[in-house]
């Protein structure tokens, strides 16, 4: 499947402006590990861009992830990509997170998540944005409340990089499409 097919498939499943950009800054990142770790970028772009196109639909668990991987599926997607897709749900047991790909859509996930709600905060963005403001965040409870802060630092740990490390890493490769996230500095001028 290309690209276009992929951004299709997403657009006919999801019409929310916030979700989309959450896919698309979760496909950067994830393609960023993928050209770090020698991996393929087309597969890892597919997952992160992906991971969620059913949510919109089907919320609860377990029907996403499991909606959009019979969709998947039905559309001749890989069993890799479907797995890959399924394991980034903790609460489906019988797909544990094995491969680096696995691991890698789980890291960048909430975390991408965390970082678009800092960067809407900040005048400049996710310009300028490092690690250490992200942390800060972290540690307050009240801010972004949904966003669970274990599976931010599982999710590091298991992919077996440094969390500011990591947390840094994903803000970069968001900042290559900040203006498509609506996170450039300009997003947020006034003219």
């Amino acid at each position: 499947m290309t690209r276009e097919d992929n951004l299709k498939l997403l657009h006919k499943y999801t019409t929310s402006e916030s979700l989309i950009r959450h896919m698309l800054s979760v496909e950067v990142a994830v393609v960023a590990y993928a050209k770090k770790f020698g991996e393929d970028e087309d597969l890892w772009a597919t997952v992160g861009l992906l991971h969620d196109f059913d949510y919109e639909r089907w919320p609860n668990p377990p029907d996403h992830p499991l909606k959009g991987a019979e969709i998947l599926r039905g559309r001749g997607y890989s069993e890799q990509v479907i797995y890959a897709i399924k394991s980034h749900a903790d609460y489906l047991s019988d797909c544990p997170r094995v491969s680096r790909l696995d691991k890698a859509l789980y890291a960048c996930d909430e975390l991408c998540g965390f970082i678009t709600a800092c960067a809407l905060l900040r005048p400049s963005r996710l310009e300028g944005m490092k690690a250490k403001s992200v942390r800060k965040k972290m540690k307050q409870a009240s801010f972004a409340a949904a966003v669970n802060r274990q599976d931010i630092v599982t999710g590091a740990e298991d992919l077996g990089v440094e969390l500011n490390d990591h947390i840094d890493f994903c803000i970069s490769a968001m900042r290559t499409i900040a203006d498509e996230l609506d996170l450039g500095a300009e997003a947020c001028s006034i003219d």
